[in-house]
């Protein structure tokens, strides 16, 4: 089955079509910067023009920053906050034209990984981590997800740990790859203490660099990168509008 998968990013709204029976990208995704502020509007509008390149008329499958219930946005860290309270399975639908699902963009991250990449036939508990403008997570417990664990706002040091060890906290702060990985580390032992894992997935854009920050850090779990690097929320978007939640 071919779906259109979409995710939208603090920086970047991108997508392209996948086999869901493979989680292989069809042809080359297509991205468009994320309008400023993330409003409801411009935010489906940039969807509608991802999905009009493709001259896609079918279901899409869309990750999206923030917990969704039943297709509502239920909170907005690094969007605008008049999505809260909306239906974006409606309201995306009615732009593109579409059957469209909603998910969070960690878990779909989480559901590729889980299907066809680093997290595939693990079992026991597996966290998927994406590192980008904030902190994304999944989290699997023999293959199934528990969906939208937002664990990017844990309290480390009396901050959101998104505040402190996301890629854009590395930017924003200029920080060497010794001082961020000093950061990930304490982030990363909490969520040991928390949850006693089997396996750490780390994903989002920055782990096509994971070779200069991984290797200095010391948690017990042990800790890969995302074989769908930043890829991943497109496939999972795409799985979960078919249905393979």
């Amino acid at each position: 089955m071919e779906i259109l998968g979409i995710d939208v990013g603090g920086s970047g709204i991108k997508g392209a079509p996948v086999n869901t029976e493979t989680g292989m990208i069809l042809v080359d995704r297509y991205r468009i910067k994320t309008p400023e502020g993330a409003e409801t509007g411009p935010v489906a509008e940039t969807i509608a023009r991802v999905a009009h390149h493709f001259s896609w008329n079918g279901p899409i499958g869309v990750g999206f920053p923030g917990p969704i219930k039943y297709g509502v946005v239920k909170m907005a860290a690094n969007i605008s906050s008049a999505w809260v309270g909306i239906n974006a399975d409606e309201l995306l639908g009615q732009a593109t034209g579409c059957p469209v699902t909603v998910l969070n963009d960690a878990d779909a991250a989480g559901l590729a990984e889980i299907a066809f990449g680093a997290g595939k036939g693990v079992q026991g508990v597996v966290i998927m981590m994406t590192l980008g403008t904030g902190i994304g997570t999944a989290i699997f417990c023999d293959g199934k997800l528990l969906p939208n664990a937002e664990f990017g706002h844990v309290q480390i040091d009396g901050q959101d740990a998104e505040a402190r060890a996301s890629d854009a906290a590395r930017q924003r702060e200029e920080l060497s790859w010794k001082k961020y990985a000093k950061r990930l580390n304490r982030y990363f032992n909490e969520m040991e203490k928390l949850f006693w894992p089997d396996l750490f997935i780390l994903g989002g854009g920055i782990s096509k660099y994971h070779e200069k920050y991984l290797p200095m850090l010391k948690v017990e779990t042990p800790i890969i990168p995302a074989q769908f690097r930043n890829e991943a929320g497109i496939v999972g978007a795409a799985l979960a509008a078919a249905g393979k939640k």
